[in-house]
């Protein structure tokens, strides 16, 4: 019982998470400075809820600066594969940990902390298997690989009480074909803030990204 009602907790922390805007940035930084400057220009936009991976060898050190100094941002630690990198992220301060799948041993870890999870699946066994751990939000994950919209619209009949927040190469166009689905509560993606713009300190290009972004229907 415990265990069930710590989950109710996580999925209502996640859903007041998904629900602060229709994009979740999917960003990755080795430069903690770049990574700061980056989320206040998301966050100026109307972006606040950023998804830094676990893909660089200073991505916890960004995830830990912006957590401490950019104002208003809700930071989680993206790519997420082990019960380690979840303890790591969780002492640091992330709001939110997302996983590109799930294994036991990352859904067991994660009942003993007290961050909820946005676990990644691709097929409906892997949902069917979230939902009956108490899992309502999970990442759709290669999104435009694993089905797009359609595949997304199609599990709706079935995988009835579940959300999804489809990541994997969505642009700005194909974003709102899937922010229209009743079973998605926001999208994730690396649109909002190109390489280019971040290498430039196009802050300010970021931002007007960001503010197109989070007038995005739902």
């Amino acid at each position: 019982m415990k265990l069930k009602i710590k989950m109710k907790n996580k999925n209502e922390r996640l859903s007041e998470v998904v629900g602060l805007a229709p994009v979740i940035p999917v960003l990755q930084f080795n430069d903690p400075e770049i990574a700061v400057q980056t989320s206040r220009a998301l966050v100026a936009g109307g972006l606040p809820v950023i998804e830094i991976t676990l893909r660089t060898p200073q991505a916890l050190a960004c995830i830990s600066a912006v957590a401490k100094q950019v104002e208003g941002a809700v930071v989680g630690a993206g790519t997420v594969m082990t019960p380690g990198m979840m303890r790591d992220c969780v002492e640091i301060g992330c709001q939110f940990l997302v996983s590109p799948g799930a294994t036991q041993d990352l859904i067991e870890a994660n009942q003993k902390v007290d961050v909820p999870l946005l676990p990644g699946v691709a097929t409906p066994s892997e949902a069917m298997g979230l939902m009956a751990e108490g899992y309502e939000f999970l990442k759709f994950f290669p999104a435009e690989q694993a089905g797009g919209p359609q595949y997304l619209k199609s599990l709706a009949p079935v995988l009835q009480g579940l959300k999804f927040c489809p990541t994997g190469g969505l642009t700005a166009e194909k974003a709102p074909q899937y922010l229209a689905l009743d079973n998605v509560v926001c999208v994730g993606g690396s649109w909002v803030a190109p390489k280019e713009k971040i290498a430039a300190g196009d802050w300010d290009g970021i931002t007007e990204l960001a503010a197109a972004a989070s007038a995005l229907d739902r």
